[in-house]
């Protein structure tokens, strides 16, 4: 077991005093990235560079040689559980993600199996032991998955929705249906995490992008139930450390106490919800990751600072409080203007945890 030369995130999480604020930025391995967008060029395409653990080690580390930061996320993306499932992923240039053959019967839900994660999502999980070994215990690192809900929205939907009218179609007209298709993705993203601890991820992450199109009725029923399955059945100790979970439901500030509540570590915060106002809501059962508008980092670096400092002031003294975006970084911001933001956090910061 090689020792972590910085845990900041890990302790973070826990809740633990640190010396500084950690910082980590969603996306952070992206097409922001000069040397990114040189990768990408030579793995041919996006789910290519997916696939291959050696290109998809390199870009998770990029950002770690490149700025100060106290965590890397596996560079994978949150839909390899439905290609595994024989969907047929793919992008359509400037469209997103498509799938040859989305889910819009029972038949065809009940035909799906649920994907063995070292076979049909090997090539996730030898990226992570790579990427494992050449961190060498710089920084934690941190793995994920789509949740359940979002999963499924894809899967029926067959690409990215407004409205997301098929999905919600059979939510409503045959929540049989989208209750079988949930409880499969539940039993996916739980075997998908947990071997991802196994290979060597020291948190895990639970992406909800689609929670928030949700009635708080139907948020409970058909998103955060699936989320509190998974994270009832995660491994969360392995290498003699806690593994902890994050669940992060975008524009889902309404149901803060219900996710604390979850059995996870923090909750993830976008841009729309007060982190001062998020951090009263829940005490301290759980720890909380935000939550900067990605549009700031436009801004001039003394704006940057600015908000740092606002974001800062506003949880206050204390562990608990990992620094991030309230969502993924944009793909046309200044390299620059991220070091701004992370060495901002670790220079605001220290008052706040003497």
């Amino acid at each position: 077991m090689t020792q972590l030369k910085n845990d900041r995130f890990l302790r973070a999480l826990s809740r633990e005093p640190v010396d500084v604020t950690p910082v980590w930025i969603m996306r952070q391995a992206g097409r922001y990235l000069p040397e990114y967008r040189a990768v990408r060029e030579k793995a041919g395409d996006f789910m290519s560079l997916c696939q291959n653990p050696e290109l998809a080690c390199e870009v998770t580390l990029q950002p770690i040689d490149r700025f100060p930061l106290d965590a890397a996320i596996l560079f994978s993306d949150i839909l390899t559980i439905p290609d595994a499932m024989g969907l047929g992923l793919y992008f359509a240039e400037g469209e997103g993600p498509r799938f040859k053959t989305p889910l819009r019967t029972l038949s065809a839900i009940e035909k799906l199996a649920v994907p063995d994660p070292e076979q049909e999502l090997r090539y996730v999980m030898d990226a992570v032991r790579l990427i494992r070994r050449e961190l060498n215990g710089r920084v934690p690192l941190i793995g994920f998955s789509g949740s359940p809900w979002t999963l499924a929205t894809y899967m029926v939907e067959g690409a990215g929705s407004k409205e997301f009218s098929h999905a919600k179609r059979m939510m409503f007209d045959e929540p049989g249906a989208m209750h079988q298709l949930l409880g499969k993705l539940a039993d996916a993203v739980t075997q998908y995490l947990n071997a991802q601890i196994a290979a060597g991820a020291q948190a895990v992450m639970i992406f909800d992008t689609w929670g928030g199109l949700l009635t708080p009725r139907d948020y409970q029923i058909f998103s955060l139930h699936y989320m509190k399955q998974v994270v009832a059945k995660l491994v969360r100790e392995n290498d003699g450390r806690i593994v902890p979970v994050v669940l992060f439901t975008k524009n889902g500030g309404q149901w803060l106490e219900s996710m604390a509540e979850s059995g996870c570590s923090a909750l993830g915060l976008d841009w729309t919800t007060d982190i001062g106002d998020a951090r009263r809501r829940v005490g301290d059962k759980v720890a909380l990751q935000g939550n900067m508008d990605p549009s700031i980092l436009y801004a001039s670096p003394d704006r940057i600072r600015q908000e740092v400092t606002d974001v800062l002031a506003a949880y206050g003294a204390g562990s608990g409080h990992v620094f991030n975006l309230g969502h993924g970084i944009h793909q046309t911001i200044d390299p620059e203007h991220v070091a701004v933001l992370v060495n901002s956090v670790h220079e605001l910061s220290a008052v706040y945890h003497k």
